[in-house]
């Protein structure tokens, strides 16, 4: 899948994954499938894939994250869906988040069987996307008997600055969660962590890859050029960690490396 230069060693994602909580991998997809996901991703949002069952978000109507609608779903073909769903039920989709160069980095980190909690594309559209505030991805918002730590994103577009790439506060995932819930970084507790200063922007070409530690402080700003920007992340879960929900059956988490 990748034509590129040599993957970012193991011994280097460990060190400086045990020190930041972000870690750069390297181009991990080739132009080719990155073309056909970018295609399979529009193809998703026009509602060609209705068999899936996807999860879909879509954005605020003025561009701000407070404005989101919750548990809207599916609203019909739109270009500015944000956030999608499930996508390892998508053979494509699939095809990445099992691929041997992330399983090289996760079998780094989790040992045995490893399973995957979510497979998700994060879209901002040209000009009008919301941004996304600091958070943490786990908490009892998560609903899981232990937080995941291992994720991996990758930039299926060019994700420069100034189209809301990846920012983070290296180091800040050895502190645990900022609040319980988890999720959203309250504001007064971003201020008086200095959270604005100590930004660190992560911009990518398209294929590069990221590990980033569910704990470490991440947002992205909307975007403001005139191309999509699309980011696929998995997280990823060893065999020990139980759903705790208890309005619904509990999830049960697919297999991804035996």
């Amino acid at each position: 899948m990748s034509d590129a230069p040599p993957l970012t060693p193991l011994d280097e994602v460990r060190e400086t994954y045990a020190r930041d909580g972000i870690v750069r991998l390297g181009k991990t997809v080739d132009d080719e499938t990155l073309a056909a996901l970018r295609a399979r991703s529009e193809a998703i949002m026009r509602g060609e894939a209705p068999e899936l069952d996807l999860f879909f978000q879509h954005d605020s109507d003025d561009g701000t994250y407070g404005s989101l609608r919750r548990g809207e779903g599916w609203v019909g073909p739109s270009d500015r869906y944000r956030k999608i769903e499930k996508l390892e039920r998508d053979v494509l989709f699939r095809a990445l988040l099992t691929h041997p160069s992330h399983e090289r980095v996760v079998r780094a980190f989790v040992e045995g069987p490893v399973h995957l909690y979510r497979a998700v594309l994060f879209h901002k559209a040209p000009g009008t996307s919301s941004p996304i505030p600091w958070h943490q991805d786990g908490g009892t918002f998560w609903g899981l008997s232990e937080d995941p730590s291992v994720q991996i994103w990758t930039a299926l577009d060019d994700a420069p600055e100034e189209s809301g790439c990846v920012e983070a506060i290296p180091g800040s995932h050895v502190h645990g969660l900022a609040t319980r819930l988890g999720g959203v970084v309250p504001d007064d507790v971003a201020a008086r962590a200095d959270a604005e200063a100590r930004a660190i922007p992560f911009p990518a070409k398209a294929g590069e890859s990221l590990l980033i530690h569910n704990m470490v402080w991440h947002r992205s700003a909307g975007n403001r050029t005139e191309l999509p920007r699309r980011g696929f992340t998995a997280c990823y879960l060893h065999a020990g960690v139980r759903c705790l929900r208890k309005k619904r059956a509990p999830r049960v988490f697919p297999l991804v490396f035996p």
